[in-house]
């Protein structure tokens, strides 16, 4: 319905029929903070979206009509302006500037974005916006964008450097790799240096639930930038020691605990995070793999816990609510996923008891902090593309 609508005030506003264009948000089952690390994450796509339509216009202006903003803007490609405006358009923006110096002819055109993917709540509506921004201005070119395993690639990279040098958040590659690359009924485990991934089958009797503490953050917020600064510090100093080191990927625990009198206290609960974590969804994977969904939950515990205490990144509205999932029976695991300092938990939930942990988590999470949340019962669901009905 929502595509419908879109593509109907799309008319009625610009007088013309667009193509729709469609990316995911995502959740993040373990492997937080580790892809700015070299590291290894497991994302999956999910079934929220952002919808980009488009049309061409005569003239060399871009212009954007946000549904959720409840606003039109624009710019103009002869003169587009590479710094943060702190407004959303800034990630259609950051796009185009990228498109353009990759050598694509981009072309004048209008815009309708609309999304369902709750903003500010850690499941990569930015990433969502931008790869379906990316996939409309190509279109609005006359270019085709290839469906290949290298042009998706290429894709999640140029949308990463929109985000990092337009919008100032120096994200990490595995919001708009998910976004593009994600199955449905699969989770990714993605190696964040060399891009490769494996997909993992998810079981058929788990759900995916989403619990929102309603709490909104902000990747491009100084904290989220802080903590990458922090890693690189960490790096810095275990290469004056040991020059393979180009990341916190290349540092084992063994190494950490060699050398942790050389690092500040802070630095060193940072790569104990990185570094734990990287081990964690490696074994994350392999649990997923043999069907061990309990060890799987349990990794997840242990991630929240690491992202509470060694990163740092937490709230007290995300420690409730993983407390509270993990005294529900039928909750396989828990734990903050996105950016944090607010947004959602992931939860792993027998799929019968779905209900019952719904009203469950609403009714006591709200009890304990005044908050009414919004759970969301998603699965697994294919990447970006073009809306073909």
């Amino acid at each position: 319905m929502r595509i419908e609508q879109l593509r109907t005030r799309f008319v009625e506003s610009f007088g013309a029929t667009p193509a729709i264009f469609s990316a995911p948000g995502r959740i993040n089952l373990i492997g937080e903070h580790t892809d700015y690390n070299d590291g290894f994450v497991m994302p999956a796509a999910i079934d929220f979206h952002t919808w980009v339509a488009v049309a061409r216009r005569d003239d060399r202006s871009v212009v954007a009509h946000s549904e959720e903003w409840k606003e039109t803007a624009r710019f103009n490609l002869d003169d587009v302006d590479a710094s943060s405006n702190h407004h959303w358009l800034d990630y259609v923006r950051g796009v185009a500037i990228q498109l353009n110096a990759s050598r694509y002819a981009l072309q004048g055109c209008n815009l309708a974005i609309s999304s369902n993917i709750p903003m500010g709540a850690g499941l990569s509506s930015s990433a969502a916006l931008e790869v379906a921004s990316a996939l409309a201005l190509i279109q609005a070119a006359g270019c085709s964008s290839e469906d290949t395993a290298a042009s998706r690639v290429s894709l999640a990279k140029l949308c990463q450097r929109a985000e990092n040098e337009t919008v100032g958040a120096r994200v990490g590659i595995m919001d708009q790799f998910a976004s593009i690359n994600g199955r449905a009924g699969r989770a990714l485990l993605l190696d964040c240096r060399s891009l490769e991934f494996e997909l993992l089958a998810l079981p058929a009797d788990v759900s995916l639930v989403i619990c929102n503490t309603m709490v909104k953050h902000s990747h491009a917020g100084g904290e989220y930038n802080a903590r990458r600064s922090q890693c690189e510090e960490g790096v810095r100093r275990f290469a004056a020691t040991l020059p393979v080191i180009s990341a916190l990927r290349d540092v084992s625990e063994e190494q950490l605990e060699q050398y942790k009198t050389d690092l500040p206290e802070t630095i060193f609960h940072r790569c104990r995070h990185v570094i734990a974590e990287n081990a964690r969804t490696l074994s994350a994977a392999k649990a997923l793999r043999s069907g061990e969904i309990s060890k799987f939950g349990e990794l997840m515990y242990d991630s929240h816990r690491s992202l509470r205490d060694d990163y740092e990144v937490s709230c007290v509205e995300l420690d409730i609510m993983v407390e509270l999932a993990s005294q529900f029976q039928g909750t396989y695991g828990a734990r903050m996923t996105g950016g944090g300092f607010g947004g959602c938990t992931i939860n792993l939930v027998e799929k019968a008891k779905v209900e019952d942990f719904k009203s469950d988590i609403s009714r006591s999470y709200e009890k304990k902090t005044g908050i009414r949340p919004e759970i969301y019962v998603t699965s697994a669901a294919d990447g970006a593309g073009a809306v073909t009905s």
